[in-house]
């Protein structure tokens, strides 16, 4: 199919076909990291803005070295030391910035529908690196890219690209934005989803929502899983309010080599970063054989090289 999207907000309004595309498109995009030269000429002359309203260190760093492999030029913005911290609304900076001459904006924002605002009132694309709790599309399709190349799905039909595999997600439920794009994607290509937690952390009416299953039950889930994907608690959006201490977390939720004895042996296990280690994780596990976590950094930057191209490049 032909990319006509100029931007991506979320997962939740993509379909398997799109979804897989972009996984397509990453995929030829990938070898270019491993060349001695690793750039393409793909967006010459253009122009992309991270516009980061939350720190970040990975997501940052990818999209900007993303784009610099396309040949785009690039411009970072933070909203410490910058007009944001004089009372300038979003909408003003980024048409001010618009007014430059950019072709694209990839923000971060505590506040849910920032991007989704932005796209109304600006002519740029707009890519979502990060809204609130609402979600992270190109983590969550980067966790899916890494998923169908470890388990070699790259060749199936995209509503069944994922079928028969069941993905874990695992932790701070409430808060994550990254469960929610990781819900939408996994199930659109066939996956089965399960969200696990503690109950406070992981409220039924969020499944419900996203239409997947919640379990509170850590050893239900190690049976049944073939993918583990452990998210860090958001202590800076007070999540530590919901447990009563991360000692009491890790016994109970926390995956460590014991535990995993348990779950099936070519179970995976993913984390989105950056790690708690010793509380959603133990350092054995996530430096181990089972751990795909730096497959995922890897393979951001083959994704957001992707959602970067179609959006800003291709056909538009």
């Amino acid at each position: 199919m032909a990319w006509t999207r100029k931007h991506l907000l979320d997962l939740e309004e993509l379909s398997a076909a799109e979804i897989v595309e972009i996984l397509d498109t990453a995929a030829s995009f990938k070898e270019v990291s491993g060349r001695s030269v690793k750039k393409v000429p793909a967006l010459r002359g253009r122009v992309v803005v991270n516009l980061f309203f939350e720190s970040s260190t990975r997501t940052s760093n990818s999209f900007a070295l993303s784009a610099q492999r396309l040949s785009a030029d690039t411009l970072s913005f933070t909203s410490s030391g910058s007009s944001v911290s004089k009372g300038e609304t979003l909408i003003d900076t980024a048409k001010n910035i618009e007014a430059m001459g950019v072709d694209a904006f990839v923000i971060r924002h505590s506040a849910p529908g920032a991007p989704h605002l932005l796209a109304r009132h600006t002519g740029c694309s707009v890519i979502n690196a990060g809204d609130g709790c609402h979600e992270h599309p190109t983590q969550g399709l980067l966790d899916i890219f890494t998923i169908r190349e470890h388990f070699k799905r790259e060749k199936s039909e995209p509503e069944k690209a994922l079928k028969g595999l069941t993905v874990s997600i695992l932790g701070d439920i409430r808060h994550s934005r990254v469960a929610r794009s990781n819900a939408h994607g996994l199930r659109k290509l066939g996956a089965r989803v399960i969200l696990a937690g503690p109950p406070t952390l992981v409220p039924a009416a969020i499944g419900q929502a996203l239409g997947v299953e919640v379990s509170h039950d850590i050893d239900y889930v190690l049976k049944e899983s073939d993918v583990f994907n452990c998210l860090r608690i958001q202590f800076e959006r007070k999540a530590g309010r919901f447990f009563p201490g991360v000692r009491e977390y890790a016994a109970i939720y926390g995956l460590n080599e014991e535990r995993m004895k348990k779950a099936k042996p070519e179970a995976i296990i993913m984390h989105p970063g950056p790690i708690n280690r010793g509380i959603e994780i133990t350092p054995e596990l996530a430096d181990g054989t089972r751990s795909v976590i730096l497959h995922q950094v890897e393979n951001g930057m083959a994704v957001r090289m992707a959602v970067l191209y179609l959006c800003v490049g291709a056909n538009n």
